[in-house]
């Protein structure tokens, strides 16, 4: 199963409600089938700009990323599911690489850099 991961935006809410939209989330999530590995916090922000979504005007939300193992035909109905969801502001899918690059950081290969350090 490919490695996905979901960026999240909320409506600014307490913390009782917001862990209820994410508890929901990752049972949707589980329901059909998906593994979840992480869940990030990256805290409450101010929008870059007003989003209008379910009649509603947001200037603020909170940023969660869910890092899952999932098969791809579940994305659609997910997407679709958090669309729905008066709670959820924004809602991005995105596949994650599985194996770290092996070039060094550098772009230079290591001979180069065992001669760069010798000199």
């Amino acid at each position: 199963m490919p490695r996905y991961e979901l960026a999240l935006v909320l409506k600014a809410m307490q913390r009782p409600e917001t862990a209820a939209v994410l508890r929901r989330t990752v049972e949707t999530l589980m329901e059909r089938g998906a593994v979840v590995r992480n869940l990030e916090n990256l805290g409450e922000r101010r929008l870059p700009y007003k989003i209008s979504k379910h009649s509603q005007r947001h200037t603020h939300g909170a940023y969660f990323l869910i890092d899952f193992h999932s098969a791809p035909s579940i994305l659609t109905a997910l997407l679709n599911h958090l669309e729905r969801d008066v709670d959820v502001v924004r809602q991005t899918v995105l596949k994650k690489d599985t194996e770290p690059p092996k070039a060094p950081c550098c772009g230079s290969s290591p001979a180069q850099t065992n001669k760069m350090t010798s000199a």
